[in-house]
C-alpha cells in the first residue's frame, strides 16, 4: 500500500494524464488551419476550440477528453496546442503563420539591449489580442483559457538569438537587466490574463488542467543549452521569486537533461511541479525533489516507432522511477499526423491500469 503523500495545491488525483496534438495532426484529421485568424479572430477562437473538443471526445471521450464539447467557450488562447509566440511577437519578432504548422517565431537578431516593457503592450499584436478579448467578453460576459507565454530565456533567444549566451559571459550586468525586463513583460501579461480567466498555463501543458489549482508554468526549453552555473546566476533568481509569488509554481523543461539541473531546482523554495523532458532521469530528480509533482513527458517523435508494448513498459518504468503516483503525471505533447489512435489509447490504458494497481 503506497502512502498517500501529495501536494495540497496540486491535489490528490492519482496519475493525471493528458495529450496535446500538433497542428499537423489537426490539419490532417479535421481540416483546421492555423493561420493568424485561428489565434486572433473571436469567432474562429470559439468555433475551432469547440470543434477540437468534439474530435477529442469522439476518439478518447472515455478518458475524459473532450468533456467540454457542448460548450462554446470564449478561449483567450489556443488551449489545445502548446506553442509560445505571442510575447515574442509583442516584443518585435516576426511570426510566420501557416495552415498546418504552429506559429514560427523569427529571431529579431537584435544587437542591442534596448527593451521597454511598456512598448510590448502598445504593439500591434497585443492590441489585436486585446481587441479579440474585448469582443469575446462583450458577447459571452466572461473569458476562459490562457496563452502560452513561453519563458525568460526562450524569449531572450527570440530577440537576440545565440548572442544571449556570450552576453552572459562578457556583459553580465546588462544581461541581468535585459532578462529582468523580459520577466516584467511576462508578469504584467500573465497577471492581466489571470485576472480575466483565472488561468495562465493550460496552453503550456494541458495536463495542468487536471490539477487542483491553476499552475504558473515557466517554460525553460532553452535551459538545456546553458550550464547549471549560468542557470543559477541568471535565471534561478526569477524562479525563486516566482515560486513565492505565483503558487502553485512549476517549471516546464522539455529537454532531455532536466536531471542536470536537479540540485539547482532543489533551491527553488516552492517547486510544486516539474515537466520532465523525455530522457530525463526521473530517479535522480525524485531524489532531489521529493515533494515536487513530476510530470513525465513521453517523446512524440519516438512514440511513432514504438510498439504498444514498448509504450506500456516505458510508462510503467518511469512512473515507478518517480516513486509516488500522487506526485506523478504522464503526458505526450505535440504528437503529429504520424501518430496512430491506437498508440494514444495505449497511453491512457496504461495509466488506468497503473492506477488500478
Amino acid at each position: 500500500m503506497i502512502e498517500k503523500q501529495y501536494n495540497k495545491l496540486i491535489g490528490d488525483t492519482l496519475l493525471p494524464v493528458d495529450i496535446v496534438l500538433a497542428p499537423e495532426w489537426w490539419y490532417k484529421h479535421t481540416g483546421i488551419t492555423f493561420d493568424r485568424d485561428f489565434f486572433f479572430h473571436p469567432v474562429r477562437r470559439v468555433e475551432d476550440e469547440q470543434k477540437m473538443e468534439k474530435v477529442l471526445y469522439d476518439r478518447w471521450g472515455r478518458y475524459n477528453l473532450g468533456s467540454l464539447k457542448e460548450q462554446r467557450r470564449p478561449e483567450a488562447g489556443a488551449v489545445h496546442l502548446a506553442s509560445g509566440f505571442l510575447l515574442s511577437e509583442m516584443l518585435g519578432c516576426d511570426v510566420e503563420y501557416t495552415e498546418n504548422h504552429p506559429p514560427q517565431v523569427i529571431s529579431a537578431n537584435r544587437e542591442d539591449f534596448i527593451l521597454n516593457p511598456d512598448n510590448a503592450f502598445e504593439s500591434v499584436s497585443f492590441r489585436k489580442f486585446e481587441s479579440m478579448l474585448e469582443s469575446l467578453k462583450s458577447k459571452y460576459g466572461y473569458l476562459t483559457g490562457d496563452v502560452n507565454w513561453s519563458g525568460i530565456l526562450n524569449i531572450a533567444m527570440d530577440l537576440r538569438a545565440e548572442s544571449i549566451f556570450p552576453d552572459m559571459l562578457v556583459q553580465p550586468e546588462k544581461t541581468r537587466e535585459y532578462l529582468s525586463k523580459i520577466a516584467a513583460v511576462i508578469e504584467k501579461f500573465t497577471r492581466g490574463l489571470a485576472s480575466e480567466t483565472g488561468s495562465t498555463s493550460v496552453s503550456v501543458n494541458r495536463n495542468v488542467r487536471n490539477l487542483k489549482k491553476p499552475l504558473f508554468l515557466h517554460s525553460e526549453c532553452s535551459h538545456t543549452m546553458i550550464s547549471t552555473e549560468d542557470y543559477e546566476k541568471y535565471l534561478l533568481p526569477f524562479d525563486i521569486e516566482w515560486s513565492r509569488s505565483f503558487r502553485p509554481f512549476g517549471v516546464h523543461y522539455c529537454g532531455s537533461d532536466p536531471h542536470r539541473h536537479a540540485e539547482s531546482f532543489a533551491k527553488i523554495p516552492h517547486l510544486d511541479f516539474l515537466d520532465v523532458g523525455w530522457g530525463g532521469d526521473v530517479k535522480t530528480l525524485r531524489k532531489h525533489l521529493p515533494d515536487t509533482f513530476l510530470n513525465i513527458r513521453l517523446s512524440p517523435v519516438e512514440l511513432v516507432n514504438q510498439s504498444t508494448d514498448e509504450i506500456r513498459k516505458i510508462i510503467t518504468r518511469l512512473v515507478n522511477d518517480s516513486g509516488n503516483p500522487y506526485l506523478t503525471g504522464v503526458c505526450c505533447i505535440n504528437m503529429d499526423d504520424k501518430i496512430t489512435d491506437e498508440k494514444i489509447t495505449t497511453i491512457f490504458e496504461t495509466v488506468e491500469n497503473l492506477r488500478n494497481q
